[in-house]
């Protein structure tokens, strides 16, 4: 390539890295050779050309507790994600998440031309220099908003009323939940859509019901253990993720409890072992893949119009009903 545009390896390399100290018919007749030559460092021309690298950041912190992105719900949006960039020309980049913060910094050092945030704290103290920066950012589940800067989500509210209200319809009245983590977005709002389906049915709101999960299958086993110890145990139990779900169908077998015959249990997400559980969970069906495509799709719009403000998304949810909820016992 240095032949064939008559300049040094030397200047060749300050080129694709960069440099601003190269006269711009010298960085000219560099990228028209590798354009010639098909040379793969073609994104980097892209990028001193367009002032694009066609790389979307991604910021995923699932919590140093838990291991990495594990959890079907994390894989199946970061699924979603890649095909949506994919399909309008940009590339992932998964940053480390176990560098402490500074996302604006780490962005620029590696010219992503947008972020996708999430598993993000509402209060991390890197969230308001990335809006003030106008960097096209959408946040996954939690909200976030400024010129350049969105959220999508799906509806967290209705799918946990929609759980109570099936619940409620069997013949349940001692309705009881596995919260996620209430300082997120979803773990706060399906608690709130528990709630307000509970009041709105003229059903008791009992704090010994709602018991503290995290997402995940052990907190789910651990709060169903708890809730079995209650004087009036409850007939039904709505968990918000299927993760829990499955940790509370297995605390409830262990203590000879029988699922559907002794106690109801409906989860939230619809992953894929949610029909393969014995019995199969009820659960609420949100759509991850279109997360991921609908952040995708999103950041990409802000990208390459960044003077027409992002809206928000909330992503519709349905109820799926299996053989894990029936009608009380007796």
């Amino acid at each position: 390539m240095a032949r064939l545009s008559g300049v040094s390896v030397a200047t060749v390399s300050r080129v694709f890295n960069g440099y601003t100290d190269v006269h711009p018919e010298t960085r000219e007749r560099v990228l028209a050779a590798a354009r010639e030559l098909d040379y793969a460092p073609s994104a980097a021309a892209r990028t001193l050309v367009g002032r694009r690298s066609q790389l979307v950041g991604v910021v995923l912190n699932t919590g140093y507790e838990h291991p990495d992105i594990e959890h079907p719900f994390f894989q199946d949006v970061l699924v979603g994600l890649k095909h949506g960039v994919g399909e309008l020309g940009y590339d992932l980049l998964l940053f480390a998440t176990e560098q402490p913060g500074a996302y604006l910094r780490r962005a620029r050092h590696h010219r992503v031309d947008g972020l996708v945030l999430w598993g993000v704290d509402r209060d991390d103290p890197d969230l308001p220099p990335l809006v003030e920066a106008r960097m096209p950012l959408v946040a996954i589940d939690l909200e976030v908003v400024g010129p350049c800067a969105t959220w999508i989500s799906s509806d967290s509210v209705g799918g946990a009323r929609l759980a109570v209200r099936h619940l409620h319809e069997l013949g349940h009245t001692r309705i009881a939940t596995i919260t996620g983590l209430v300082g997120t977005k979803p773990g706060r709002e399906r608690l709130e859509g528990y709630r307000q389906e509970l009041t709105s049915l003229g059903l008791e709101v009992s704090p010994e019901y709602e018991t503290n999960g995290d997402f995940y299958a052990d907190s789910g086993e651990a709060a169903m253990r708890a809730l079995l110890t209650q004087a009036e145990r409850p007939t039904a139990v709505f968990a918000a993720s299927d993760e829990m779900a499955v940790g509370a169908a297995g605390a409830a077998r262990s203590a000879g409890v029988r699922v559907p015959e002794d106690i109801s249990i409906i989860g939230f997400d619809d992953s894929r072992i949610a029909a393969l559980l014995d019995p199969p969970l009820t659960t609420v069906r949100q759509d991850r893949a279109s997360l991921g495509i609908a952040a995708a799709r999103t950041v990409a719009g802000t990208i390459e119009h960044p003077d027409e403000p992002p809206t928000p998304s909330i992503l519709p949810v349905e109820l799926v009903v299996r053989r894990s909820s029936a009608p009380p016992p007796g």
